[in-house]
């Protein structure tokens, strides 16, 4: 999952959030150097990494994309169905998404000073171009993937991805939908373990 899954995965908890976001730029036994509530948070992403690499139907949707992607089909799935969780959010949550947005970039700005620099540096891109509104439009997915398709040592073909989706789109909303209940209940037992 991308950056909104992660925050809302999160629930009311700052440090699982705050731990979520800074995940993929802790290695290792790197996440010794950071709080325990940080920790909870980094292992929070990797339980939901694991989790969402590993299961069948993930696994469906990056079949779809393998032959054009490669291994890069695994990303471009994760923004995807952070497309789906932006357009259909008022079915998980009370909060709009506009509002649910700018609160979480006051979060993470609040508490900026905590994360190493890539982290540091991708919120103020995520803010400015308001990444977690722009997940809900085909449009602002083709834009994100492209930027990511910038940053990537090797040819990616990401800013392709976005056709592909339009392409097969109600074949992915429901791989998204049958997917993203079970990682809720996945993500809730190991969050209630976390904080026991």
């Amino acid at each position: 999952m991308n950056f909104l899954a992660h925050f809302y995965l999160s629930g009311p908890h700052e440090h699982l959030l705050l731990g979520n976001f800074i995940a993929d730029s802790i290695k290792g036994n790197q996440l010794e150097g950071y709080s325990d509530e940080l920790q909870r948070g980094i292992r929070m992403h990797r339980s939901i990494d694991f989790y969402t690499d590993t299961h069948a139907v993930t696994s469906r949707s990056k079949d779809r994309l393998r032959a054009d992607f490669n291994h890069y089909s695994g990303v471009i799935v994760d923004v995807f169905y952070d497309h789906f969780l932006a357009k259909n959010w008022n079915e998980f949550s009370n909060e709009p998404l506009p509002v649910y947005s700018q609160r979480i970039y006051s979060l993470l700005e609040l508490h900026s000073e905590k994360f190493p620099d890539r982290p540091k540096d991708m919120l103020t891109y995520m803010k400015r171009h308001d990444w977690l509104m722009a997940y809900s439009e085909v449009e602002g997915i083709r834009t994100v993937l492209t930027g990511m398709s910038k940053r990537v040592k090797y040819e990616s073909k990401m800013e392709l991805a976005a056709d592909a989706l339009e392409k097969e789109y109600a074949l992915f909303e429901n791989d998204f939908r049958e997917f993203f209940p079970e990682l809720i209940s996945h993500t809730e037992l190991f969050r209630s373990e976390l904080l026991r």
